[in-house]
């Protein structure tokens, strides 16, 4: 699962790179929150979960971490539209926020809850690799 969170990830970067290049050619700076949330929220929370679950691969594949995934995974696009088109109708916008902005929060509580369940302090990754 750890891969595919780092996949979703380098989706976001390009998006949120693709906002700061229009931003830039068309000199339209309003859209920075947005551009912002996108390359931290999208790219750089989410490949972190990633490396993360590359790292500790079980902590994926409980309930916790399905649940995580979705939560998040649902969560973050509906609160990233919320954070673009605040710029054009903020009261509708909002609406996306109220419902987005929890999703993800409570995907990264159910992540923070799993990791301090099932990764105990003297957790050590078993090596699977030969001797060469």
């Amino acid at each position: 699962m750890g891969p595919t969170w780092i996949k979703i990830g380098i989706l976001y970067l390009i998006f949120g790179l693709g906002v700061g290049h229009f931003m830039s050619y068309t000199i339209q700076l309003n859209w920075a929150s947005a551009h912002a949330h996108t390359n931290l929220l999208g790219m750089v929370v989410t490949s972190v979960i990633g490396l993360v679950l590359c790292v500790y691969p079980h902590l994926a594949k409980n309930g916790l971490g399905k649940a995580t995934f979705w939560l998040y995974h649902i969560g973050v696009p509906i609160f990233l539209f919320s954070t673009y088109w605040v710029q054009i109708d903020p009261a509708f916008a909002h609406i996306f926020t109220f419902i987005g902005g929890p999703m993800l929060a409570l995907g990264i509580i159910l992540f923070t809850v799993n990791l301090f369940m099932n990764l105990p302090a003297n957790f050590e990754r078993v090596n699977h690799h030969r001797e060469i």
